[in-house]
């Protein structure tokens, strides 16, 4: 098992949301929205980027609590509208989110990036003291 597991969910995050906005780069806000092919694509890794920020919210809630300039809710939250409501996605939101939170987020990411090694050494990996979850529930 890789030690620093960390590191892998926010490289997960920083390679989807490249990769999404690489998706859609020379496209118009229409091109986007008739492309059922970079929709999906670009969906996927959204998806990809709830599931890392899940990750990492779950097993290393203190360094989500740490860093909370990240939206990991935010990501895990979009994540859970397109996996339970995937033919009612607002492509048009989608197109929001790549072209104005995306960028944003990975200047958050490169920022925060340099702790993930510190932090993810001081985690035993079952999140705060121990504690998968909150209020001292396992989850």
């Amino acid at each position: 098992m890789n030690k620093n597991k960390l590191s892998d969910y926010l490289d997960h995050i920083q390679q989807a949301a490249t990769e999404a906005g690489d998706f859609i780069k020379g496209m118009s806000k229409d091109d986007f929205l008739s492309d059922r092919r970079t929709q999906n694509a670009v969906v996927m890794s959204l998806i990809v980027m709830g599931e890392a920020s899940a990750k990492v919210m779950d097993i290393y809630a203190g360094f989500a609590v740490n860093h909370a300039v990240v939206p990991w809710r935010k990501m895990r939250g979009m994540r859970n509208r397109i996996t339970h409501g995937y033919f009612e996605v607002d492509f048009e939101m989608v197109w929001d989110t790549v072209t104005t939170a995306l960028p944003a987020l990975l200047e958050q990411l490169s920022c925060v990036r340099e702790d993930a090694d510190d932090e993810s050494h001081n985690d035993d990996g079952n999140g705060i003291n121990g504690i998968n979850g909150i209020n001292g529930i396992k989850s």
